[in-house]
């Protein structure tokens, strides 16, 4: 099987995974908001300290949306979305980022970012993760792929949005989602997910999966419970993982961080690294980069937005 007619198996495997853990499809369709949450938060986000410090955007004549994208049945079919772009005279199409934010907090806690964008002339696009915000409480994964899928349906359906010219950019949990997202997904012609991927076999096999465990505590001590274990260990995270996320540590594993995050250890980005440059030819090896920062843990630097922003603008404004 050749690498293109793989990769594609692979997508189809993939969304028939997404629709298998659906509750009926709905008709394309939005509601108005009820309310804007506050970018409340548990504990220190991995990103406080670079969401406290971005610039503040020097236009402040935003047109502003706030609305629900259902997605499917169901209260959590309800898809918070915040959209800011810029004011202006003319109507031409214009480039198109959506940011996912950490876990812990919601897509008003990205707004900096939005305004930062928006003011340089891109419609930016934040949503509540599933249990984040507006929504619930139990984390999962490929819910918000699926929502994803169906935001990608709405964004381009929109007459002010250059189709061929969408990015994501996600943090931690969000980048997770925007690797996934992007890979099911082509509509997301640029990914850039931050803090954020790793092989979770490889965490799996070298033990190395404590960290991320302890960000969701309460999932795996239930897990651990429903199976009669005094404390959590692989087996328990390995059920974890394909509950909330079937095939995470086997076909559809991660086969930008910090050097030293304990969560995306840098050894598991080897063969994700090694496996993404494989499918680039010598031609397109410039459409894949991966930076590491020296001394940094699991936390999202201005550095770091620095280099997604410049990424953006080169593929997205060119």
């Amino acid at each position: 099987m050749d690498p293109i007619e793989s990769e594609a198996n692979l997508r189809s495997q993939f969304l028939e995974v997404l629709r298998s853990r659906r509750s009926p499809v709905v008709p394309l369709q939005t509601q108005p908001a009820k309310c804007v949450v506050e970018p409340l938060y548990q504990g220190t986000p991995c990103d406080y300290e670079a969401m406290k410090s971005v610039p503040k955007a020097p236009i402040h004549n935003f047109n502003e949306e706030n609305f629900y994208l259902i997605t499917e049945e169901g209260e959590q079919g309800q898809l918070p979305v915040l959209i800011l772009s810029k004011k202006e005279s003319t109507h031409s199409k214009r480039p198109a980022v959506v940011f996912l934010h950490s876990s812990h907090t919601c897509k008003e806690w990205v707004r900096p970012l939005l305004e930062d964008y928006a003011s340089c002339g891109y419609i930016a696009v934040a949503i509540d993760s599933r249990y984040h915000g507006e929504r619930a409480k139990i984390p999962t994964a490929y819910e918000d792929v699926w929502d994803l899928l169906i935001l990608a349906d709405y964004l381009t359906a929109r007459e002010y949005i250059d189709n061929s010219k969408i990015g994501i950019l996600g943090m931690s949990l969000g980048g997770m989602h925007a690797w996934f997202a992007a890979f099911d997904d082509t509509r997301y012609s640029v990914v850039v997910p931050i803090i954020s991927v790793q092989s979770f076999r490889w965490a799996l096999d070298n033990d190395q999966w404590h960290a991320r465990v302890h960000s969701i505590m309460s999932v795996f001590e239930e897990a651990r419970i429903d199976l009669g274990k005094d404390t959590i260990d692989k087996e328990v995270v390995e059920k974890v993982w394909n509950r909330i996320a079937l095939g995470l540590a086997s076909e559809f594993d991660s086969d930008h961080t910090g050097e030293v995050d304990p969560r995306c250890p840098l050894e598991g980005l080897d063969a994700t690294i090694s496996t993404t440059q494989k499918a680039f030819d010598a031609h397109s090896l410039t459409h894949f980069k991966v930076i590491v920062e020296l001394g940094i843990g699991h936390e999202v630097t201005l550095s770091m937005l620095k280099e997604a922003s410049d990424w953006f603008d080169k593929f997205l404004k060119s």
